[in-house]
């Protein structure tokens, strides 16, 4: 569909409220999931964070990589098991976490904001000492638990212009390396940072009803609203863990959260520039009238 100079105009006309709210202040985009496995979508996502640096907002990337880790332990002939949904992580496959989300994964995030106009710089919860973790659970081995979250690399990162683009790899003291969970990493880290919000791509439409029905989606829910579909089973299963981050973050400081499909291209720039959005948005206090 062509779209003519003067639907361009009111396009832009209609997202300046939206720029002008977050021109300035740090919102944080958890990105994983089937976006990150598709090029077309992984592309899409990268012009989203660079329009919006562009803008004037400052822009947090939390990143993790699950299928590509589990790829690489295959190809070394080493199982994946998982307890409660996180990975089993010994020692040889933190440093194969390490190597994939810090290394390949990270460098190509980096690249892809630079080619399309963005200036980016990749750092992991080890630079800095960031993410300092301790176990999780003694069945999970080297599956971290965050204890502190150090936000002046972050900062230092967006008062020089850089979208900062965060591996979820904790550490210790003691300098063991520390798998952390990439929903539990940046709803601490919007928190820590008292982010205007947190966009957490996901491979569904966000909270639904009925799981099985689309038409179901709620647009707009309160943390309370948010515990009581857990309570009730309505919420269940993997989504139990995704929405408790969100309420978390809410709960540390965070203006708003949304759970988005990543699935949907240009997904970040509907939620955040339009009045609809596409997801589930969570709020602390009272609903938009």
């Amino acid at each position: 569909m062509k779209i003519c100079n003067a639907d361009r105009a009111r396009i832009l006309v209609h997202a300046l409220p939206y720029i002008q709210q977050y021109s300035g202040k740090i919102v944080v985009v958890k990105y994983g999931g089937n976006a990150m496995l598709s090029e077309k979508l992984k592309d899409s996502v990268m012009r989203d964070i660079v329009l919006m640096w562009q803008v004037g907002i400052q822009v947090v990337l939390v990143h993790g990589g699950g299928p590509e880790i589990t790829s690489l332990l295959d190809k070394m002939g080493k199982e994946t098991q998982f307890v409660d949904g996180l990975r089993v992580t010994d020692e040889e496959t933190a440093q194969v976490v390490q190597m994939v989300l810090a290394g390949k994964i990270s460098k190509n995030l980096v690249n892809l904001l630079q080619v399309r106009g963005g200036k980016a710089i990749g750092i992991s919860g080890v630079d800095g000492h960031m993410i300092q973790a301790q176990p999780k659970d003694p069945r999970l081995g080297f599956v971290g638990e965050v204890t502190s979250i150090n936000t002046q690399p972050i900062l230092d990162l967006l008062e020089k212009g850089y979208i900062p683009v965060i591996s979820t790899v904790g550490c210790d003291p003691q300098g063991n390396l520390y798998n952390i969970n990439a929903d539990t990493a940046a709803a601490r880290i919007a928190g820590e940072l008292q982010a205007e919000s947190l966009i957490s791509m996901t491979d569904i439409s966000g909270i639904l009803r009925d799981k099985d029905d689309p038409n179901t989606l709620i647009g707009e829910i309160t943390i309370e609203e948010a515990q009581q579909l857990i309570e009730s089973g309505i919420v269940a299963g993997g989504m139990i863990p995704k929405v408790e981050c969100c309420i978390n973050a809410i709960q540390w400081g965070v203006n708003r959260v949304f759970i988005i499909d990543g699935r949907i291209s240009h997904g970040i720039l509907m939620e955040t520039l339009t009045d609809e959005g596409i997801g589930t948005m969570f709020i602390k206090g009272e609903k938009t009238p």
